[in-house]
């Protein structure tokens, strides 16, 4: 089968790379001359474990290709997937702009029948939309099929997410377009990999649902650190005492500054002003966005608290200031907030992240950019833990605390036990302990 990906974005990039693997020949598209020219010469834009030799493999096999192309792309390939991005407009809602040209541009490009497929999230009705665009501007003269399937990728584990997923949602409104993507996903089918198939609308909502419930565990974990804090408990027991209740589950149960990146914060906003349209309240979601937005905040409370005297004029050093590890991405990042905020507060910020100082940089982080763990902390008042990168798990305790002004380590993470950190000589702080 023969698949075209419009848009080479972080979800583009890594399904087309991932259905190539599969054996599929895949046409990645993009208006961006100069990143299509990257891509044919083997680099890639982002940082995500394993995907540069991924596309490498698949591009040296014939496999995957690299256009800016985009009328050519839509004759040629049955299956036509858009992927571009969806970012949040002022109102919180999805900004459908990128997903509705490109719908526009396969209607005057159709020359046959078409299955189109919203990859790219976009609130219910989505698809709707789409199809409509499409049927209008074409006129109607080519039959036409319009999807959703919604991806569920993990920035880090994105490649493990797409060919080991938990699930592969599709949602069709007709027999032909739910057989040509079984069809596509049968590899999927060898593993086991349950397929939920259901209608359009619905696949739309279960992305949305998705990623609003995981952002309530860490907005609900975060408050109990609180409570623990106050109350003397321990926030990790309790995590696990609840975690072990199969019906609550573990995962997504550790404390820390808050949610970020390009998903949970824009897409539980999303949900929120759907529900709105729709005189509904999602009271639950509102709560959680409410929680995590007011996190950072907290965090610098703690940072302050832990000095012990006003936080202008300290130096801090921050170790982290992508959302996540494993990701230069600094989107919503409640590390990059926390650093924002501290220098707000006349701190001079000391900062190191493996791989997303440059991203931080453009995403307006003002405070020094250190080389390693240790220069971030050369002089500090103080080691702020913001990012659990593994390389900060292990780090040379003794040669850290020669290089701070004081013992002091603040771990926003929960990466280090308490106990262990008191035997060495650190003045330790944490998260709900």
């Amino acid at each position: 089968m023969n698949i075209a990906v419009i848009g080479t974005g972080y979800v583009g990039l890594v399904s087309g790379a991932c259905f190539a693997e599969f054996g599929t020949q895949v046409t990645c598209v993009d208006n961006d001359e100069d990143k299509v020219a990257t891509l044919r010469d083997g680099q890639i834009p982002i940082f995500e474990p394993g995907l540069e030799q991924l596309v490498r493999r698949n591009v040296e096999a014939g496999r995957l290709t690299f256009s800016t192309d985009l009328a050519g792309a839509i004759q040629s390939n049955l299956v036509v997937f858009i992927t571009v991005g969806t970012p949040q407009d002022p109102h919180g809602r999805a900004d459908l702009s990128s997903v509705l040209e490109v719908a526009g541009r396969i209607a005057e490009s159709i020359n046959g029948y078409k299955v189109i497929v919203v990859k790219s999230t976009g609130p219910v009705g989505t698809g709707d939309r789409v199809e409509a665009l499409v049927r209008e501007r074409s006129g109607g003269n080519h039959p036409i099929s319009v999807a959703s399937n919604p991806e569920f990728l993990r920035e880090g584990a994105a490649i493990e997410d797409f060919m080991r997923p938990n699930r592969v949602v599709i949602g069709t409104e007709d027999q032909q377009a739910r057989a040509i993507l079984e069809d596509l996903y049968r590899p999927l089918y060898l593993i086991e990999t349950p397929i939920v198939h259901t209608r359009r609308r619905t696949a739309e909502l279960v992305k949305y649902a998705s990623n609003a419930f995981l952002a309530v565990k860490i907005s609900f974990i975060n408050e109990m650190a609180d409570l623990c804090e106050s109350v003397g408990g321990d926030v990790h027991d309790v995590a696990r005492g609840m975690g072990l209740d199969r019906r609550i589950g573990r995962l997504f149960l550790h404390p820390g500054p808050g949610f970020g990146g390009s998903c949970f914060p824009k897409d539980t906003r999303a949900i929120l002003a759907t529900a709105e349209e729709h005189d509904q309240s999602l009271q639950i979601i509102r709560a959680a966005v409410a929680v995590n937005e007011c996190r950072p905040v907290r965090m610098v409370t703690k940072i302050g608290e832990a000095l012990g005297r006003e936080l202008n004029g300290r130096t801090i050093g921050l170790l982290g200031l992508s959302f996540k590890p494993n990701t230069d991405d600094v989107r919503e990042s409640p590390a990059l907030r926390i650093a924002t905020l501290l220098a707000e507060n006349g701190v001079r910020v000391q900062a190191f992240d493996p791989v997303a100082m440059d991203n931080a940089r453009r995403w307006g982080f003002t405070g020094i950019c250190a080389t390693d763990e240790y220069s971030a902390a050369e002089g500090a008042d103080a080691l702020v833990i913001a990012t659990e990168w593994n390389q900060f798990r292990n780090l040379d305790l003794e040669r850290l605390r020669a290089c701070l002004r004081e013992p002091l380590m603040i771990d926003l993470r929960n990466v280090y036990e308490p106990g262990e950190m008191q035997r060495r000589g650190f003045r330790y702080v944490s998260v709900g302990r």
